[in-house]
């Protein structure tokens, strides 16, 4: 009885799901406002492992950036510019704007998408004002859905955004942004923020960065990048993630939070 007892334990630890036990908290990170500078953008793509690179469309870099960053095998996304509450019309090249009508927020968007080489995804820039209008953002998921298999991620630039939850309805698989590196470009802020995207994780299984081509977030994340694995984390791309979040076991628990 003893030998039976034991050996049903044996099976039943077995059977659990380990993956769900031992599976490290994962991170995703992706570098926004590529395709003015070179230099910076090019070392952004040097950087190690799964990194993301969201370009901005119309701009003298966008092309050579994105083709440099899909040869190395990195992920591009369209770094898309949405109206911001202090914006003024015309201010961002390639800017999704209230005034707007429905056919020609449409062209706007693919000419934007069509001028970023290898796009899987789409994350909006600004957007502070247009975030929060369901009309706009439900467009917006539309042309992204046409396009066959993309993503979108919410910068998450206000609290009022509801680009997330648009997309979610729209049957857009998407996520939003939980921490900012660099909300300014010293040292000790982006030091401080990396740390509260891995206590995020922590707690949650998953956490999304967002970070800009500033010397001071490439320094450190050429230092700390390296060492995320000895410390108990994944790095993934951001289609992991997205892929993550959209099976229901995992999107009903570790990601509750987005």
């Amino acid at each position: 009885m003893i030998v039976l007892r034991a050996t049903l334990l044996a099976l039943m630890c077995f059977a659990l799901p380990l993956h769900a036990a031992s599976a490290p908290p994962r991170i995703a990170i992706i570098i926004d406002d590529l395709g003015y500078k070179k230099n910076a953008g090019e070392r952004a793509i040097n950087l190690p492992g799964p990194i993301a690179y969201a370009i901005l469309p119309d701009t003298p870099r966008g092309t050579y950036l994105a083709e440099s960053a899909h040869a190395g095998g990195k992920e591009v996304l369209l770094h898309l510019p949405l109206q911001a509450v202090k914006d003024q019309a015309g201010e961002e090249p390639g800017s999704l704007t209230l005034d707007m009508s429905k056919e020609t927020f449409g062209k706007a968007f693919i000419d934007d998408f069509d001028s970023i080489p290898h796009a899987i995804g789409v994350n909006s820039h600004r957007g502070s004002l247009l975030t929060r209008h369901p009309g706009h953002m439900s467009w917006l998921m539309e042309e992204i859905k046409q396009r066959g298999n993309l993503f979108f991620v919410d910068s998450y630039t206000t609290a009022s955004s509801v680009a997330l939850s648009v997309a979610i309805e729209s049957g857009v698989p998407a996520v939003k942004r939980d921490v900012f590196l660099d909300p300014d470009t010293q040292p000790g802020t982006v030091a401080r923020e990396f740390a509260r995207l891995k206590k995020l994780a922590r707690q949650h299984g998953y956490a999304v960065g967002i970070g800009h081509p500033y010397a001071s977030t490439l320094e450190y994340l050429e230092k700390a990048l390296p060492g995320l694995r000895a410390d108990g984390y994944e790095l993934i791309s951001i289609s992991e993630m997205i892929a993550a979040k959209s099976r229901p076991a995992e999107s009903a628990g570790k990601l509750s939070a987005e």
